[in-house]
């Protein structure tokens, strides 16, 4: 069991690499954009694929709304991209979901920085002006 497993880890880590060479090279569609392959899940029959992408130039909820659907539309064609690169008896149908994980990490990284610099603004530490919090470090 744990070498089918490995298996289909393997064979996500593959269609990633594929899938984002693909989304650079052959999707010329602008609502796609800058797409970026975070991560994909396969079943364990290697039947279904779960695409997670994010946005690089994309930041409001329509305009990701609208990426993903467009990569929905493109996903036969990036199927049959995928079956003529990768050696699978099945090429698994694609589903594609935004992955937003890089925005809540931005933004968690965000509230962190603006904790530590208030901190240090309480504390005296820095002085008032200093808008930045990335000078100096204790």
């Amino acid at each position: 069991m744990a070498k089918e497993y490995s298996r289909t880890q393997r064979v996500a880590q593959e269609m990633q690499k594929e899938i984002a060479i693909i989304l650079q090279r052959e999707i010329k569609d602008p609502r796609v954009g800058m797409a970026t392959v975070s991560g994909v899940e396969v079943s364990r029959d290697l039947a279904y694929a779960k695409v997670f992408v994010t946005f690089l130039n994309d930041n409001t909820p329509e305009q990701v709304k609208t990426g993903v659907r467009a990569l929905q539309d493109a996903a036969g064609f990036i199927r049959s991209l995928l079956g003529k690169a990768m050696r699978l008896r099945v090429v698994p149908e694609l589903t594609f979901a935004y992955d937003n994980s890089l925005v809540e990490g931005m933004r968690m990284s965000n509230l962190v920085s603006q904790v530590v610099q208030n901190d240090r603004l309480r504390r005296g530490t820095i002085p008032a002006d200093d808008e930045g919090g990335e000078g100096k470090e204790d």
